[in-house]
Parts: structure tokens; sequence; C-alpha cells
């Protein structure tokens, strides 16, 4: 590893923010590059490595690269990558088939009615969910979010307002989207397979 990059390293053990901004202005759009030609999908690539790159700052204290830190990066995203094929893979095959106790399907199709409005209700927690999640942001980090997403201002117009950098928009999103997608990640995955089985 060159010397500069262990200097990188260190500050992130420091817990430095201005070497995780590095981290996003030097990989992030190699690496986004990288992820779709694996899974083929845009908005899934950004947050493969949004999170990956969120795991290596909660991991700082104990973070250890012998190796460059974009071949570093590079492994960490190919094998996040390949994890969430897997999965995908394994989710297709069953077809989220359902589990079947005493003869009986646990996600009866009549589950989804009128009388059993799951759907509606899984909408309306992760609705709370999301509330709770954003608010959970640090104040800059979760500004940037509602200004880009509820408020539709310009990355450029939200940096004039803040009076930061377009770049530290583009990380304090990156941060957030990590963040949202982390706590939220069973939710939709709920709603997916209830959705499937009213369709």
């Amino acid at each position: 590893m060159k010397k500069q990059e262990q200097i990188i390293v260190d500050l992130l053990k420091q817990g430095d923010e201005k070497a995780y901004k590095y981290l996003y202005d030097e990989h992030y759009v190699l690496l986004c590059k990288m992820a779709n030609e694996f899974v083929r999908d845009v908005f899934m690539a950004e947050n493969i490595v949004g999170d990956t790159l969120f795991h290596v700052w909660e991991i700082r204290e104990t973070l250890e690269i012998n190796i460059s830190i974009r071949s570093y990066l590079v492994r960490a995203v190919r094998n996040r990558c390949i994890n969430y094929l897997n999965i995908k893979r394994e989710q297709w095959e069953e077809g989220f088939t359902t589990i079947e106790e005493n003869g009986d399907s646990i996600m009866h199709p009549n589950l989804f009615s009128d009388a059993y409005p799951l759907a509606s209700l899984l909408e309306k927690e992760l609705e709370e969910e999301i509330r709770q999640a954003i608010n959970r942001l640090p104040d800059e980090c979760r500004a940037v979010f509602i200004k880009s997403r509820f408020e539709e201002k310009t990355y450029e117009c939200i940096a004039r307002e803040l009076g930061i950098s377009v770049n530290t928009v583009k990380y304090h999103m990156k941060m957030a989207l990590s963040r949202l997608n982390a706590d939220l990640s069973k939710y939709l995955l709920l709603l997916l397979i209830a959705f499937r089985q009213i369709n």
C-alpha cells in the first residue's frame, strides 16, 4: 500500500470524515459501474456501493487494509454483489412459495383479501418506519435528504442553502440512502412478497 493511502486508512480509523468523503470522491463512480456490471440494476448497484462504503465507516476502528484501497473496495463490492445475486437466485427458485404447516399455507391468498389487509398494514408500518429512520439521520444529513427527496431541490440549490459544497451534499445523500436501505430492507422485502401474492 502506498504511503498516502496508509495515511487515509489511519485517518479513517481516527474517525476523520474528510477521509471518508475521499473514498466517495475517488472510488464511488468506478465502484458503481463495476457493481452494475454484476447486478444489471443501477439503483441496486448504488445501494450496494453505498452499503459497502458505510460498512467501512462502521468498522473503521478495526479496519485493516494490506492492499490498495481501491482493490479492497472492489473486492468488498464484488462480494456483496455476489451475495445479492445468490439471494435473488434463491428467491427466484423458491418463487416466494409459502411455507406450509399441517397442510395449511401460512400465507394463504385470502390473507390479502379485504378481510385480511396485510399489505395495507405493512404499508402503514413502513411509512412510520421511514419517518423514524429519517429522524435518526444526523442533522445535516437529514436536512439534505429532506430537501432533495421531499422538496425536490437540486444538489446545487441544497449546497447554496446549507452553505456546503455539492460534493458534501452528494456524500450526505449516499450516507442517508445507505442507512435507510439498511433500516428498511426487511419491510421492503415483506411488501414485495405481499404485492406478489396479490398480483
